[in-house]
C-alpha cells in the first residue's frame, strides 16, 4: 500500500509541475508578455510605464501581467495608486529545468545513434 502512495504523491508533483511548466510557456507564448518581461528584465516599472511603448491600454497591461503573475514569471506591489512591476527572479526555474532534462535526454539518443552508426560502418567496412 505504501508504493501506491508513493507513486500518488509522485504523480501529483509531476502534474503540479506540468501545469507550473504549462503556465510559463502560455505566459511566455505572446509576444506583448514576453516585451513586458524584456523590459522588466531591465528595471522595475509602474503598469503606465509599460503600457506607453506597447501602445496598448492599461487594462490590457493589467490582463498581461496577471497572466504573468499566476505563472510566477511577474511580481507587482501596489503602493498607494501606482502598482509597480518586476521580475520575479526564480521564475524561469522550472521552466529552465525541464529545458535542461529534454536536452539531456536527447543528447543520450544522439550519443546512443552516434555510437549505433559508428558501429554499422565498422560493420559495412569488414
Amino acid at each position: 500500500m505504501r508504493g501506491n502512495t508513493r507513486h500518488a504523491g509522485f504523480a501529483t508533483r509531476a502534474a503540479q509541475r506540468g501545469a507550473a511548466i504549462d503556465r510559463i510557456f502560455h505566459a511566455l507564448g505572446d509576444p506583448t508578455r514576453r516585451a513586458i518581461v524584456e523590459r522588466l528584465s531591465e528595471r522595475p516599472l509602474s503598469v503606465s510605464q509599460l503600457a506607453l511603448p506597447l501602445q496598448i491600454t492599461l487594462a490590457a497591461v493589467v490582463q498581461h501581467l496577471e497572466i504573468l503573475e499566476k505563472s510566477g514569471l511577474v511580481r507587482t506591489e501596489k503602493v498607494g495608486r501606482v502598482r509597480t512591476c518586476r521580475v520575479e527572479s526564480g521564475g524561469l526555474s522550472a521552466a529552465e529545468s525541464w529545458i535542461r532534462e529534454r536536452r539531456a535526454m536527447w543528447e543520450r539518443h544522439f550519443d546512443r545513434l552516434g555510437e549505433l552508426l559508428a558501429e554499422e560502418e565498422k560493420g559495412a567496412k569488414r
